[in-house]
């Protein structure tokens, strides 16, 4: 199975395999990284939404509105998500340790080390039905937990904030790989503001030093990237 992922800059990510689509946190309107639009999203199964700061929800109630998505979330984000109009019949709430399967895809919500509003912000462990794993991190600080996460799932792509400040940096980034035994790693929430690290060169760096057999793979904006997969 074929697996296409498609960055749009900070954490906003599409990954299509097959005839299903999922989008991560999909802020688009006020992100200066993003070069495309939400619009352009003609087709979605599920929408996954981290936690509640605005560089994250972004435009996951439009997009669901648009295609017809599923919204997954935090439980306590649910009725926030209802009054941006998204139908709560097409709202998954969620907590810290369950799993959820939507378009026929599992989805396990783990936790983030970070702050949130409404609810606890979380990170989520998607497997798909060929046993595909994608790790998103959300917004974190390194925690020993993610060594749990790569004995408990065989962790094919961590998706990994490296850019510091408002989560863990480069270095701890890469000791996040080798802590979760990840075989592909794609660092995000970096380069979108001043505050933040700008480029994933320092990443690499660390990763060939902490994690030398994860490949790091820093996708181009808008470009995507595709994984062929074949389950052993």
């Amino acid at each position: 199975m074929k697996h296409v992922f498609t960055w749009n800059g900070h954490s906003n990510f599409m990954i299509q395999s097959d005839d299903k689509t999922i989008i991560i946190d999909p802020f688009f309107e006020g992100n200066p990284k993003a070069s495309a639009h939400w619009r352009s999203i003609k087709k979605a199964d599920a929408v996954l939404v981290s936690h509640d700061h605005g560089d994250h929800v972004g435009q996951a109630a439009e997009i669901c509105t648009a295609t017809g998505a599923e919204l997954v979330c935090i439980f306590d984000f649910v009725q926030d998500m209802i009054d941006q109009e998204v139908s709560g019949d097409k709202i998954i709430g969620m907590n810290i340790g369950g799993t959820i399967e939507v378009a026929g895809i599992k989805v396990k919500m783990v936790q983030a080390m970070h702050s949130s509003a409404s609810g606890a912000p979380a990170g989520f462990i998607i497997t798909y039905p060929d046993e595909f794993c994608v790790y998103f991190a959300g917004d974190t600080g390194l925690f020993s937990s993610m060594e749990l996460f790569g004995k408990l799932h065989d962790i094919d792509v961590a998706l990994l904030p490296t850019g510091g400040w408002f989560t863990m940096d480069s270095k701890e980034a890469a000791y996040a790989c080798k802590l979760l035994n990840c075989k592909t790693a794609i660092p995000m929430h970096y380069g979108t503001f001043p505050i933040l690290e700008q480029d994933a060169v320092s990443f690499e760096k660390h990763c060939a030093d902490l994690a030398p057999e994860c490949k790091v793979a820093k996708l181009e904006i808008g470009k995507p990237y595709e994984i062929e997969y074949t389950a052993s």
